[in-house]
């Protein structure tokens, strides 16, 4: 729809690479950015863009860029000074998404996502906000405690699942009608860990 009025569109593809089955042929888009520390495994500060070739030409060179052709991307992407430890571990990193395979990572971030959702699904006080449509999460899910919205709320919240009960989770704001806190378990992230943070969940909301 975007394209046909001449709009561009740059998917922000964060947190799907890695944690979702993913397409981008499917996905018909002309630009993208992806991130490889969230669910690949690779250090903080890597990711990469996708352009589409077609589009290449759209976009300029950086600052006048000599030192790949111009039907190179990497023309319009500087990258500064490179941390090159962290961008030697990227062929590793890969090597092990493929070993495990995105279904198996989806099917046990899933299992993760709904193992913590569903025990905490009768505390009234805890507003999930993550939908539970299969197509619509994978291992991330947001929630509030309701009546805690603001960020000052919020940020006691997630100070005390860290202090009082060793459970790190995020802060996020920008969301519709007040702030809320995110959770996102790692694959490696045990059932014993979500049962302490379900205990934390029902101590907070509890209070």
């Amino acid at each position: 729809m975007a394209r046909s009025r001449g709009v561009d569109v740059i998917l922000d593809a964060a947190h799907s690479w890695g944690q979702l089955p993913l397409d981008m042929a499917g996905l018909d888009v002309d630009f993208a950015g992806f991130n490889l520390h969230k669910w690949i495994g690779a250090p903080p500060g890597l990711g990469f863009i996708y352009i589409r070739r077609a589009r290449l030409a759209d976009i300029d060179v950086h600052m006048g860029d000599k030192d790949w052709p111009l039907d190179d991307i990497r023309s319009r992407i500087h990258t500064g000074t490179l941390n090159f430890a962290a961008a030697l571990t990227v062929p590793e990193a890969l090597e092990l998404h493929e070993a495990i395979g995105v279904t198996a990572k989806h099917a046990r971030l899933s299992y993760l996502r709904n193992y913590w959702v569903e025990r905490i699904a009768d505390i009234r006080a805890i507003q999930i906000l993550t939908p539970n449509d299969p197509l619509m999460h994978a291992g991330i899910t947001s929630f509030r405690i309701r009546g805690k919205i603001s960020q000052t709320d919020t940020s006691a919240i997630v100070a005390r699942l860290r202090d009082e009960f060793k459970v790190l989770t995020v802060r996020r704001s920008g969301v519709a009608a007040g702030e809320c806190i995110r959770v996102c378990p790692a694959i490696y992230t045990t059932e014993a860990e979500l049962d302490r943070l379900v205990a934390a969940l029902s101590a907070v909301a509890a209070s």
